[in-house]
Parts: structure tokens; C-alpha cells; sequence
């Protein structure tokens, strides 16, 4: 099967780094114009410059801030009034690590603000151009904690859980126009968040790092925390046209380590 996203434009968030930075990757290979999105101006050039162009792709960034909700809105309202994108991919930065009893009211409102609010914002301005085109990708990053929610992170367990059923809903609205909207459950992947997050848990447990790791490989069936060009690779194919007859799906790339079904 050959996926091909060529003359496609692909607005991807949280893109300097891990999942994202694999996703922007793998689109641009596929043939699409990519607009990476993070805080890091310097890590936004330096991907930008290694993205091929060898089908007429033309790459490009946003410095944002999605922590920063109203700073976000300014610069993705001003891009949107001269660009338009057929495939969005929601991605944020997650937010801070701990239980229920450590979090407070205040913290639930920056990480919907976070996760939430700018993920709607984005969406709403995207599918403006989508609806007139009759055609359109809308990719959520997620995790498996909406299923199975992990007690040391319940901001993200409570505001993903609402971003994925905001989604079932969004595709049921939107389906008329040929627009498919989905949400992958991500599970472990070798990424700097995880690293910071076992960093954390070793930490609280008094354990090297490396035993945190272990402990979290031997859960996956697969033995193995996840390639971000695993993650690519789904996203690729959800992008495409031979992804059309998929919306309002929840589907989760963990190697297994969802035990619910």
C-alpha cells in the first residue's frame, strides 16, 4: 500500500521533540507541506531544515506557547487568516505529573486550557477550509490513561478523557463534509516526557532510573517502550485517503499494554 500525501498541508503541534517531531517527520516523507508548532524557535529551524522537498514540499514553524492560552490564540488566529490546513494534528506539551489529593482547581483549569481550549481553538479555525473543501483530517493525540487512567497523572487522565469524547461528538458533526476525526491512545514511547516522568517516579520510590524503565517494559506484551516512527507511521496512515472510511475511533498504540477492551 502506498500512502501518498502530496499537496497536502499538515499543521502538527508540540513538533520540536518525541511524537510530534516523528509525526511532522514521517508526513513531510509522505509528500506533505508540514507547519511545525512548539516554544523552541531553534529546534523548530533545525527540523524545518532537515524535512525533504523532493515532491514540492514547503515546510514552515510557529513559535507558540500552548501553556500561554491567550498568547496561543493571537498567533494561531493570525496564521489562520492567510493559511488554511487539510490535516491538523492536535499535539500539546502534557501537563505537570501527580494524583488527585496533590492537584487543585487552579491546576485543572490551566491543563484545560492547555489541552483543551487550544485544541477546539485550533480545530474550530481549521475546519473552516476543510467544510469548503469537502475533505479533512483531524488526528488527536491522547493516551491510554482516558481507558486505564495512571494515578500519578490525573490532569492529563481528566482533560484527555474530555478532548477524546469532544472528538467522538466533532466526528458525528462533521462527517457530512468527508472530514474524519480520530484519537490515538498513546501508550509508552521513547520520548523526553517519559524519561522526565520516570525520572519523577524513581525519585518518589527511591529506585535508579533505569528500574523505573524496566518495570514499565516488562508491562507492555511486547516487551519494548515504543519508536516515535511507530507513531508516525499510524498517523501517516490516518492522513490518507486510505483512511477514509475511519472517524470517531479511539485507537490505541501501546504494544499491548491496554488490558480493557
Amino acid at each position: 500500500m502506498n500512502i501518498s500525501l502530496k499537496n497536502r498541508k499538515v499543521l502538527v503541534g508540540g513538533s520540536s521533540g518525541g511524537i510530534g517531531k516523528a509525526i511532522a517527520q514521517q508526513l513531510a516523507e509522505t509528500g506533505a507541506s508540514v507547519t511545525l508548532m512548539s516554544r523552541s524557535e531553534d529546534k523548530l529551524k533545525s527540523i524545518v531544515a532537515t524535512l525533504p522537498t523532493g515532491q514540492g514540499q514547503e515546510h514552515h514553524y510557529l513559535v507558540v506557547d500552548f501553556s500561554d492560552y491567550e498568547g496561543y490564540k493571537k498567533v494561531i488566529s493570525d496564521y489562520f487568516e492567510s493559511n488554511s490546513v487539510d490535516i491538523l494534528v492536535n499535539n500539546t506539551q502534557g501537563p505537570s505529573a501527580g494524583n488527585a489529593l496533590e492537584k487543585k482547581a487552579v491546576d485543572y483549569q490551566e491543563a484545560f486550557d492547555l489541552l483543551f481550549k487550544s485544541v477546539v481553538l485550533t480545530t474550530e479555525l481549521a475546519l473552516k477550509r476543510m467544510q469548503q473543501n469537502k475533505w479533512g483530517r483531524i488526528i488527536n493525540v491522547a493516551s491510554v490513561s482516558v481507558k486505564e487512567p495512571l494515578n500519578y497523572l490525573a490532569l492529563s487522565n481528566t482533560i484527555r478523557a474530555a478532548v477524546v469524547t469532544w472528538a467522538k461528538s466533532l466526528a458525528t458533526d462533521v462527517g457530512k463534509d468527508q472530514i474524519t476525526v480520530n484519537s490515538i491512545l498513546t501508550g509508552y514511547f521513547d520520548t523526553d516526557r517519559i524519561s522526565q516522568l520516570n525520572a519523577k517516579k524513581a525519585e518518589q520510590m527511591g529506585v535508579p532510573q533505569e528500574e523505573v524503565r524496566n518495570d514499565m517494559e516488562s508491562k507492555v506484551p511486547l516487551r519494548r517502550i515504543g519508536d516515535p516512527k511507530e507513531y508516525g507511521y499510524l498517523v501517516a496512515f490516518l492522513a490518507s485517503d486510505k483512511a477514509a472510511y475511519i472517524t470517531g475511533t479511539q485507537i490505541p498504540i501501546d504494544g499491548g499494554l491496554l488490558k480493557s477492551l
